[in-house]
């Protein structure tokens, strides 16, 4: 199976046709599938907010295609009244999320353009706008792609491979971060099976991942978080691959709430424990894990399992919806340009120091 044979197995979480954003809600999935055109900023900020998009890659895209959207009532204007525009837009959509990294790098890319090079007109910037987006659509396919490739070796004949959250093709533009490997690794006819974390409180592994495995052939089985603990032990899980929202510069990685338990786990019972990121997920500005903000969710996440409630309305609730894992539980970074390995600060600033 070829990266265009995967993806033709699964709805686009992205599109962006005749200047009209379409995001694919993937709230509803995996029982609906359902487009839903992004009108105005808005409605692109909500998106993200409440995961009809999702995925640090992913929501780079959706920003950047989200912030055409938001110019569209501008174009006419003039030039520096569009790009003062631009500014408060891309602050705007920037707020919407704090932790997935990729979310204000898209945006700072996208408002660079209009420092480029001099615009005759609003139009003109707006076009060069959608072609930067679309410039970052196709890099998020390609970096996928090279994710997979260097990643694929790792996953051997007969491997238990578990994963959590969804870092798959949903959460991209392309292959996934994490199961690009698995993807690539498939379609060459690797027999291996993969174990996927159900994600709570969301359950991004049970609707999410385990649902687009499962469409493209991969063997692959469901399990509660509290199980990956019990198939390491009793020898059912030889990797683990996990995707990330932001890699501090020195490796510590910010992911889904419960990927620090699962490193904890793998390191107890020496199973390797790698990561999938690219570059644009990795944050040269926050030195370690402490300077990553983690999101914190509404109660109801956790208070309800779908639409059935499960505690009391006085009960208190924490939602966090992402823990650091430090960079002594990652055995190495698997990135479009190769695998990284400690130490971590020196290697990540070789490999990107451009």
């Amino acid at each position: 199976m070829t990266p265009s044979d995967v993806l033709k197995t699964l709805p686009a979480a992205i599109r962006w046709q005749d200047d009209k954003l379409t995001l694919l809600d993937q709230t509803r999935l995996p029982h609906e599938i359902v487009f839903e055109v992004q009108e105005t900023p808005e409605q692109v900020w909500q998106s993200i907010l409440e995961l009809k998009v999702r995925g640090a890659p992913a929501i780079g895209v959706a920003a950047a295609y989200g912030l055409c959207v938001a110019m569209q009532p501008f174009i006419g204007a003039g030039v520096g009244d569009f790009v003062d525009a631009l500014a408060d837009q891309a602050a705007y959509l920037n707020s919407s999320r704090p932790t997935a990294v990729n979310l204000g790098w898209a945006l700072r890319r996208m408002q660079r353009v209009a420092g480029e090079e001099d615009f005759d007109n609003s139009q003109s910037l707006y076009e060069r706008l959608v072609a930067e987006a679309q410039a970052i659509h196709q890099e998020d396919i390609a970096l996928c792609e090279g994710m997979g490739r260097h990643g694929e070796s790792l996953i051997k004949p007969g491997m238990g491979v578990l994963t959590h959250c969804n870092a798959g093709a949903l959460a991209t533009t392309g292959l996934g971060t994490a199961t690009a490997p698995m993807y690539l690794a498939h379609g060459n006819g690797v027999p291996f099976k993969v174990f996927a974390d159900e994600t709570r409180p969301l359950l991004q592994g049970a609707r999410l991942t385990a649902w687009e495995l499962a469409e493209a052939g991969i063997d692959v089985t469901l399990i509660t978080d509290n199980m990956a603990a019990h198939m390491m032990a009793t020898g059912q899980i030889d990797l683990v691959i996990t995707g990330t929202d932001r890699v501090a510069a020195n490796g510590d990685v910010a992911n889904k709430i419960g990927t620090l338990g699962v490193a904890v786990l793998a390191n107890y019972f020496k199973i390797p424990f790698y990561v999938a990121c690219p570059a644009s997920t990795i944050d040269f500005e926050a030195m370690d894990g402490s300077q990553i903000p983690i999101e914190e969710r509404e109660a109801k996440e956790v208070s309800h399992f779908s639409t059935a409630q499960v505690a009391l309305d006085n009960t208190q609730i924490r939602n966090p919806a992402f823990d650091i894992t430090p960079n002594k539980l990652v055995s190495g970074l698997i990135t479009e340009q190769g695998i990284v390995r400690a130490p971590y600060l020196e290697n990540l600033q070789k490999q990107y120091q451009s």
